[in-house]
């Protein structure tokens, strides 16, 4: 007996529906912007998993850092679990805390679970923070 199908996908069983962190688009193509980009992956450092006391950077949490003259930041990031309790919150503290930053002007921050996170992306650092090594 085939179950009956609909429009609900991953998304729409996170906490708030989670769509708006899905439907961001990427921005168009400009000069990257390299001092920038050390100021904001030094701010993304800020943002810790609630669960897990180590920084989204070193987890591996975050998947593409973008950051063009002009201010423009995109990123795409996943968590640990798609049933992770505070995903619908995490999202907008990336944004947060790269909106803090000086000569940010956008910021679009996009949550994906492709390819699926693993241990294997973690930091040395956070591996030995952890006792993983």
């Amino acid at each position: 007996m085939a179950l009956p199908q609909d429009d609900k996908d991953l998304f729409d069983f996170l906490p708030g529906g989670g769509k708006e962190a899905t439907n961001v688009e990427r921005p168009e193509a400009g000069e990257k912007d390299p001092e920038l980009e050390e100021r904001v992956l030094e701010a993304l450092k800020t943002v810790q998993d609630p669960e897990i006391p180590v920084n989204l950077v070193d987890l591996g949490l975050i998947y593409e850092l973008e950051v063009s003259r002009g201010g423009t930041v995109y990123v795409e990031m996943t968590l640990t679990s798609p049933a992770c309790p505070v995903a619908g919150a995490l999202p907008g503290e990336v944004e947060t805390a790269i909106r803090g930053v000086d000569g940010v002007t956008d910021v679009r921050v996009k949550l994906v679970f492709t390819p699926p996170w693993t241990q294997d992306r973690m930091s040395e650092e956070a591996r030995l923070d952890l006792g993983l090594m």
